[in-house]
C-alpha cells in the first residue's frame, strides 16, 4: 500500500510517499481503509523528534475516518463495511496510509450524513476540548471562561462546546479572525497582539477574574492565566504548565488540570481508551444535530500533507485541515 513515511526524526520535507507492507490486525483490532486523515500539530513535533519504540520507516496521523475492512480475532463489536473514525496512538503507526490498524475498542461509528472529511476533522482538537469541558471542569452555566487561540483547532471546538453549555465565552484570536470567532459563539473577542488579555479580562468580568481558562499558546501565557482566574477558577492546560511559583499557595484555590487526550493509549487503562471512543460518539452527535460544525476549512491530498503541516507549524491556520486518501 502507498503511505506517507518518516524514515527518521528529522524535518517535514523528510516524508516521502513510500509502498509499504498491508498492515495486519492482530486480536481485538480492526484494519481499516483509511478515507480522510485530520493533520494536528502533534504530528510535527513529534515527526521532530521521533517516539521511543518507533520501527521506521514510520507513518504519521492521528484522526482517521474510514471504512473497517478486515476484523482482527475477537471482534465483536463492529462489522466489516461499518464506517468509523478515532484518535490514534502515537506510539503506533497512523493514517497517513492508503489502510490502518486500531484496537476496535476505541472506534465510533460515523453517522451516514456525515462526511469521513469532517468526521477527520474531529477527534484531537474536539475531544481535547470536549475532554476539558465534559469529563475534567466541573462547568457551571453562570461561568465565565477564556479560550485562547480561539480561531485554532482546540480553540475553536471550545468555543462551540461552551456555547451549547451556555457560558460566557472571552476569546483570544487576531483580530482578522474575530468574525469567524464570532459566528462560534464567542460573546467577547480579545485581540492578543495590540489589547492587554488580563486587563480585558478583568473588565469583562467586573475585576473578578474568569472561572475557566484554556490554554492551547504556552507556559508562560499559562501563568498568566493564573493571575487572570477568579478565586476558586480552573486551568486547562494543554501544551505545558504554568509556573506555580507566582501564585502563592492557598491564596486563589485554583485547579490545574493536565489535558493529555492521547495519554490514554499510553496508560494501558482499557477504560480511559473506552472514553475516548464514548467522547468521539458524543461530539459526532452533536455535529450531525448541527448543535456544532468540524471546523473543516480545507482538504488536501496525501502528498500536500507535508506542505501543510508545515503551515500549521506556523500556527496561523484557522480551523482543520484534512487530507482525503
Amino acid at each position: 500500500m502507498k503511505a506517507l513515511v518518516l524514515d527518521k526524526p528529522g524535518k517535514l520535507n523528510t516524508l516521502r510517499i513510500a509502498d509499504v507492507p498491508m498492515p495486519e490486525p492482530g486480536p481485538g483490532e480492526v484494519r481499516l481503509k483509511v478515507n480522510a486523515v485530520g493533520l494536528n500539530p502533534v504530528d510535527y513535533k513529534v515527526a521532530a523528534s521521533g517516539v521511543p519504540g518507533w520501527e521506521y520507516p514510520f507513518i504519521l496521523g492521528l484522526d482517521v475516518a474510514g471504512t473497517v475492512d478486515t476484523l482482527g480475532e475477537g471482534v465483536l463489536s463492529c462489522q466489516v463495511g461499518n464506517e468509523v473514525f478515532y484518535h490514534g496512538n502515537l506510539a503506533k503507526p497512523g493514517g497517513y496510509a492508503e489502510y490502518a490498524v486500531a484496537p476496535a475498542h476505541i472506534l465510533a461509528k460515523k453517522p451516514v450524513m456525515v462526511t469521513f472529511a469532517d468526521a477527520a476533522a474531529i477527534p484531537c482538537a474536539g475531544m481535547t476540548a470536549y475532554q476539558i469541558l465534559s469529563r475534567k471542569i466541573p462547568v457551571k452555566q453562570d461561568h465565565k471562561i477564556l479560550i485562547h487561540a480561539a480561531a485554532g483547532g482546540v480553540g475553536g471546538f471550545a468555543v462551540q462546546i461552551a456555547r451549547n453549555m451556555g457560558l460566557e465565552i472571552m476569546a483570544t484570536c487576531s483580530k482578522r479572525n474575530f468574525d469567524h470567532v464570532r459566528k462560534l459563539g464567542a460573546d467577547h473577542l480579545i485581540d492578543y497582539n495590540t489589547e492587554d488579555v488580563t486587563q480585558r479580562v478583568f473588565d469583562i468580568t467586573g475585576g473578578r477574574g474568569a472561572d475557566i481558562a484554556i490554554n492551547t499558546v504556552d507556559p508562560e501565557t499559562a501563568t498568566k492565566d493564573m493571575e487572570r482566574l477568579a478565586f476558586g477558577g480552573h486551568l486547562a492546560c494543554v501544551v505545558g504548565l504554568p509556573d506555580f511559583s507566582v501564585i502563592e499557595p492557598f491564596t486563589k484555590a485554583l485547579s490545574i488540570h493536565e489535558s493529555a487526550l492521547g495519554g490514554a493509549h499510553l496508560s494501558g487503562d482499557r477504560k480511559s481508551q473506552e472514553d475516548l471512543a464514548a467522547m468521539a460518539d458524543e461530539l459526532i452527535t452533536m455535529l450531525r444535530d448541527g448543535k456544532i460544525v468540524s471546523l473543516l476549512k480545507e482538504t488536501i491530498s496525501m502528498e500536500e500533507i507535508p506542505h501543510a503541516l508545515a503551515r500549521l507549524e506556523e500556527r496561523h491556520v484557522t480551523g482543520k485541515i484534512v487530507a482525503q486518501i
